[in-house]
């Protein structure tokens, strides 16, 4: 089974499962990464990223150039920001929207998912959600919690 695993990450957390689910799937993997490389930091940081969700702003993106018709499954990858998915994701499926796919979810963030998980199935109305993967980022098991929930989360998805 051909699977692609297309992910956004801020701080690190979502490519840290993302290679994990790489390994563990035998799967290509695709990072999507914003024009704008600014590291922003504390209070700055948090502020910024809540005003783009509020604004519903689409960053410009690097150059990404993935073939999900060519995938058996896509695993979608995002930190969630102020209840929502990183902007950075909307503006990925303006540019490539993935239809009729089987796809995975996984959302990392520090305090709850919120509606992170409702408003990136909205924008995948047109797809087969198979399975959904909730990560506390940093788990407070370290690496070895991530790696356990996400072979548990795989073993469920191949059944």
């Amino acid at each position: 089974m051909k699977t692609a695993i297309i992910y956004y990450s801020l701080d690190g957390n979502c490519a840290a499962a993302a290679n994990i689910m790489k390994t563990a799937l035998n799967a290509d993997i695709y990072e999507i990464k914003t024009v704008d490389t600014k590291r922003r930091k504390g209070l700055f940081k948090i502020l910024w990223g809540v005003g783009q969700v509020m604004r519903k702003k689409k960053p410009a993106l690097q150059p990404l150039t993935v073939d999900t018709a060519a995938c058996d499954l896509v695993i979608l990858g995002t930190p969630v920001w102020a209840g929502s998915p990183a902007p950075a994701i909307a503006s990925f499926l303006s540019a490539a929207p993935i239809i009729g796919k089987k796809l995975a979810l996984f959302c990392c963030h520090r305090g709850g998912p919120g509606d992170g998980f409702k408003k990136l199935r909205a924008l995948l109305h047109d797809n087969t959600i198979a399975a959904e993967l909730d990560i506390l980022s940093p788990p407070k098991g370290g690496r070895a919690e991530l790696e356990q929930k996400i072979g548990e989360w795989v073993k469920g998805m191949q059944g």
